[in-house]
Parts: C-alpha cells; sequence; structure tokens
C-alpha cells in the first residue's frame, strides 16, 4: 500500500533540451483536482487520452497524451499522472509551473523511484539499476542493468538469504546441546549446508565483480620511455587520431585520457609523459603527473621498443612500478624487425604489437580483458556497485569465520546474524535512512 499523506510531486521526467516529446511526471496520494484543472476531466485508468493541457484560464498550454496510473497499480505505487506533450523547453517549463501552481511540488533527485522502493514496488538493488539502466555506456552495461531491473541480482540474494536462515534454524535448535550430545546427522548437514553456502556466495561476488566491472570500467595506464609509442597505441586501440604523435622525446607532457569498449567492457585509457631524467622543467612537472596517475591504475601498459628489447632504463621503469597493480608488458615497433622476433625471455604477461601497422592488437585487447578480471559468463551479468561489493564481501568473511567457531554454538549462531544482515543491506531489507539518501540523490531529477 503506498505511503499515507504524502504530497504530491511533479517534475520533468524527458531528457533536457529539445526533443519531439516532453513528458511531466506528477505523483501523489490526492491531486485528483490538479487533474481536473489540467484535463478538465479524470483520464479512465491506464489508457492514453489525448487531451488539452489548461492554465489557469482555461486556454490551452499545450496538447498530447495523458497517463492516469491509480495506486497501486503505478511506478512509485501512488497515484501517477504522465503528460506527454511537445519537448519544446518552454512549453515543457509552463507546463511543470502549472503543476506547481496547483499543490504539487518539485520532487528531489531520485524521489519517484525512492518512493517506489518505500511502496514495495522495488527492492533497493533493483532501484538502483534503475539509474544504472540510464547511465549505461555500453550495450553490455545496459543488459546487465536490465537483468537487476528485472529481479536477477535480487534472487540470488534472496536465495543466499534463505540458505541462510536454513542454516540458522538448525544451528538455533543445537544451541540447547553442547558438541558431544549432538547428533552426528545433524553435525554433517550443518558443515554441508555452510560449504553450500559459502560456494554460492563466492559465485555471486565473482559474478557481481563482473557487473561492477561493466558499471564501473578499469582504469588503464599507458606508461613507458619517450618514443616508445605510447600515443600511437592510444590512438589505435581508440581507432581515432587523440593524442599528438612526434618523433621528438617529451611531446606527451600531460595525461590524455579516452574511455574505450572492448566487447562491452569499458576502459579508461591514459596516455601519459615518458619516464626518463629530463632538464626540461615542464617535461619532469609531466613525469610526476605519471607516477601519481600509475599509483592510481587498475593496469598498467608498460611499452617498450621492440628493436632495442629490455633496456637497462626499461628496467628501472619497472622496478619503479607499483608492484601490486597487474601489468603487460607491449613491445612495440615489430614493423620495424624484418620478421624477426623479439627475445624478450620475459615471465611476465607480454605481448608483441605495431601501433602502426595493428598488428598484435587484437590480442592485446584480449589480454587486457583478461588482464581486468573480464570473463565470459554463462547466462551474463547482473549490474553490481561498490556497496554491494561490500556487503557481499563482509558476509563471506563472517561465513568464513563461523567456520573457525564451529563448536561454539553461540558464536557460530552470530556469525551468520551478521553474514544476513549484510545480504540484507544490499536488497534494502536492512538499510539506514542515511544511506538511502546518498543513493536516491544521485539520480536524475524526474527518476
Amino acid at each position: 500500500m503506498p505511503l499515507p499523506n504524502v504530497d504530491t510531486i511533479a517534475a520533468i521526467a524527458s531528457a533536457q533540451g529539445r526533443g519531439g516529446v516532453g513528458v511531466i511526471r506528477v505523483s501523489g496520494c490526492d491531486f485528483e483536482r490538479l487533474i481536473f484543472k489540467i484535463l478538465g476531466k479524470l483520464p479512465a485508468a491506464r489508457h492514453a487520452c489525448y487531451s488539452n493541457f489548461l492554465d489557469e484560464n482555461g486556454a490551452i498550454l499545450d496538447q498530447g497524451i495523458a497517463l492516469y496510473f491509480p495506486a497501486p497499480y503505478s511506478y512509485t505505487g501512488e497515484n501517477v499522472l504522465e503528460l506527454q506533450g511537445h519537448g519544446g523547453p518552454a512549453v515543457q517549463q509552463m507546463l511543470l509551473q502549472r503543476c506547481l501552481d496547483l499543490g504539487a511540488r518539485l520532487a528531489q533527485p531520485g524521489e519517484f523511484t525512492r518512493r517506489a522502493f518505500l511502496n514495495g514496488k522495488l527492492d533497493l538493488a533493483q532501484a538502483e539499476s534503475v539509474a544504472d539502466l540510464i547511465d549505461a555506456n555500453s550495450t553490455e552495461a545496459a543488459r546487465s542493468a536490465i537483468r537487476s531491473l528485472c529481479g536477477e541480482f535480487s534472487a540470488s540474494i534472496h536465495k543466499l538469504v534463505a540458505a541462510l536462515v536454513n542454516l540458522r534454524m538448525l544451528v538455533e535448535a543445537m544451541l540447547d546441546f553442547p558438541e558431544e550430545e549432538m547428533a552426528p546427522d545433524d553435525i554433517e548437514r550443518r558443515d554441508d549446508l555452510l560449504g553450500n553456502l559459502q560456494s554460492s556466495l563466492k559465485q555471486t561476488l565473482d559474478t557481481a565483480k563482473l557487473g561492477s566491472l561493466l558499471r564501473e570500467g578499469a582504469h588503464v595506464v599507458i606508461a613507458g620511455q619517450p618514443n616508445v609509442g605510447k600515443s600511437s597505441l592510444l590512438n589505435r586501440l581508440a581507432n581515432e587520431e587523440l593524442a599528438l604523435v612526434s618523433s621528438l622525446p617529451g611531446t606527451t607532457r600531460d595525461v590524455i585520457r579516452q574511455a574505450i569498449q572492448i566487447h562491452g567492457v569499458p576502459l579508461h585509457i591514459m596516455d601519459t609523459a615518458g619516464l626518463r631524467l629530463s632538464p626540461d622543467e615542464i617535461e619532469n612537472m609531466g613525469i610526476a603527473l605519471t607516477h601519481q596517475t600509475l599509483r592510481q591504475a587498475d593496469l598498467i601498459l608498460l611499452i617498450l621498443d621492440a628493436s632495442q628489447g629490455m633496456t637497462v632504463q626499461d628496467k628501472e621503469i619497472i622496478k619503479d612500478l607499483p608492484a601490486h597493480i597487474p601489468r603487460i608488458l607491449i613491445f612495440n615497433k615489430i614493423d620495424l624487425l624484418d620478421g624477426t622476433t623479439p627475445d624478450m625471455q620475459l615471465k611476465e604477461d607480454h605481448v608483441a604489437v605495431s601501433a602502426k601497422t595493428g598488428e598484435g592488437i587484437e590480442q592485446l585487447r584480449e589480454m587486457l580483458l583478461k588482464a581486468v578480471g573480464w570473463r565470459d559468463q554463462e547466462g551474463g551479468v547482473f549490474v553490481a556497485r561498490e556497496r554491494h561489493l561490500r556487503s557481499l564481501a563482509q558476509a563471506q568473511s563472517h561465513l568464513t569465520q563461523a567456520r573457525t567457531v564451529l563448536t561454539q554454538a553461540e558464536l557460530f549462531a552470530e556469525e551468520l546474524r551478521l553474514a544476513q544482515r549484510n545480504l540484507n543491506e544490499i536488497t534494502g531489507e536492512f538499510t539506514p535512512d542515511d544511506l538511502l539518501g546518498e543513493i536516491f540523490s544521485r539520480f536524475c531529477i524526474g527518476k
């Protein structure tokens, strides 16, 4: 049932600027007067009705389609009116102001979806996927957001919670008995349930990490000595001339950023200044920025000149790279080798390419995806956020701790309770109000 005594909110629900159609959305419990004042009638429920949209004097502001969704059969679970008129900014603002003059107030960012969550139309993970679907910048990210909106992520969480509840029921029944009095079948069942739960949680966390990668992308930094082809590689990966290419060392002095996609996975590629000792103060500032950028990378692409092989300077650069960040060594300019292959003799991931001709680039793209953690998932993935990963990881930690206190039933039961609480945070069954405020404040107005 909708929340009692909520006020009426209104907002422009279509994109900013000019368009063929502009949508005004209104939601509340009691705004029949507003409907009659604007339309002169109450439209049939869930039927598109061509109408005049009237001002305070009965003159026509606009003409278009009116859709009325009585509670609880609407997006928010409240009475909802949508006015679909012409998409000019002036027309939309006049119609929105008319709604405000009749008692509605301007909706806050994400307030329509927040009301849908509070009224039980969506759980929190589904509500977040609405914003993720709007913000999706690749086909795969959009498909993953749709899966979450349709409830696939929530279903996996509910399945984990149900398994936890089943285990907790067994443990609570065993609390009154010391370990030596427990039936062997109950002990075996407890251990099996815990093992299966840990396995399912790990699978869900792994899939969520893939979804997070689709949503956030990975930050990939291109580094190396001057004139090894860093900017040429960026241009090749992006399929456009983004960075200035020159035979003069030190041409790139700032970080050049470009978003690309490989098989629908977003990657944020950063070309940096060449690493060397330089008397040029400005170039040294660029080199310092390169080191700073390297520390924030998810993956480092270290470019080397294949015609020179691994030089002393390259070894010094490798020694100074952050050890905890994965990297790929890329031997560029193989087009200069006259068909010979450089003897790299490396244990690290490496690939030989020509940024000039494109040779080896497809192999590099596949290595990039593997290095950032992407893999094809049967049945697809669902979009996930950092808070989802954090809650899943905390639940996993509690289950790991639970296994260490199997013989201490009270402590074991408490770890299970905490794990369930972490999982419930994902779908919003246990969520602090301040977290809700932070989540929905990042939505666009009108959604």
